[in-house]
């Protein structure tokens, strides 16, 4: 009986460890060590957007990724604000009518 136990436990340990796989080379294994390349993916390019780009092209891509993240938001947090009752006082258009 604890034999049988002991064999469910190790197949069940073995199910849950990740399977050993060999990374295939590709040009964006330059960018495997960037900070959010993680597993199972790696770096996960889907659009190819960055398909023999140098390191100037990725933090430019980087950076503009981060600005509209930050974007959305702010756009959010404007949704939730108006959507509490909180209007922000002034006219709606141009000839002055609220």
């Amino acid at each position: 009986m604890k034999t049988a136990i002991l064999a469910s436990l190790l197949a069940s340990v073995a199910a849950f460890t990740p399977a050993r796989t060999n990374k295939a080379a590709s040009a964006l294994s330059a960018y495997e060590t960037e900070l959010g390349a993680q597993e199972p993916l790696g770096f996960y390019d889907p659009l190819g957007m960055l398909d023999g780009a140098d390191q100037e092209r990725f933090d430019r891509l980087r950076y503009v990724e981060l600005k509209h993240g930050r974007i959305c938001q702010l756009a959010f947090l404007g949704q939730i604000v108006t959507r509490n009752g909180i209007h922000l006082s002034g006219d709606i258009d141009m000839s002055g009518h609220s």
